[in-house]
């Protein structure tokens, strides 16, 4: 699934009050690599408040260590080597980084990415910063469909900062049950949306040696 990136500029504004023999300093803005994780989470929050909106029968995501960190990784990949998409200029993604810590996982995973602009210098507002993120998924109709897929019970989200843009990844994921008898015999099929993924015929196992 692709994803497109969404570009903005976020500014916030100073009063500045003058006194005749005083001088206030305005505290320094808060450091944005310390409110990635605050971002994170509220960009869960969002996340799972328009997830129901649009199905009132989804489950519930929870919150999931080792997607988390696949999310993570793959952010601060895609900062620290200026790209946006789900494969890394090695070839790697978030996915055979999840599937690597989880070698029985069996199921779907799916991913949105996006990027978004910050005014370096200002800090960042993590709330509106967030509805960001997660409008610009609401206003794709693949990434939409991702987030909303009812099946999922599980995500993780991970954002990293360079310069002026910080990436963010959300991981999502729904278990299909029985766990790989051998993990390097696990086979990965890449589809375009997860309902395609879920109504696919399962491939034939092979039986352990």
């Amino acid at each position: 699934m692709r994803a497109a990136r969404a570009l903005g500029f976020a500014a916030v504004v100073f009063v500045a009050h003058a006194c005749a023999n005083a001088t206030t300093a305005l505290p320094p803005p808060s450091d944005p690599h310390a409110q990635m994780g605050a971002l994170e989470r509220r960009i869960f929050e969002i996340v799972e408040t328009e997830r129901l909106k649009l199905d009132p029968n989804a489950k519930t995501l929870a919150l999931d260590s080792g997607l988390a960190e696949a999310a993570r990784a793959h952010s601060a990949d895609m900062a620290a080597k200026n790209y946006l998409a789900h494969k890394g200029p090695d070839g790697s993604t978030a996915v055979d980084h999840f599937l690597d810590s989880d070698s029985q996982f069996q199921g779907i995973l799916g991913e949105n990415l996006a990027a978004q602009y910050f005014v370096v210098g200002y800090g960042i507002d993590v709330d509106a910063l967030a509805h960001r993120f997660v409008e610009s998924w609401l206003a794709s109709k693949t990434h939409k469909d991702n987030l909303a897929f009812a099946p999922y019970d599980r995500t993780g989200v991970g954002a990293a900062v360079s310069g002026n843009t910080i990436y963010v990844t959300e991981l999502f994921s729904a278990h299909l049950g029985a766990s790989s008898a051998d993990p390097k015999k696990r086979q990965v099929t890449e589809f375009p949306d997860p309902k395609t993924a879920k109504d696919a015929p399962a491939p034939a196992m092979t039986p352990p040696e």
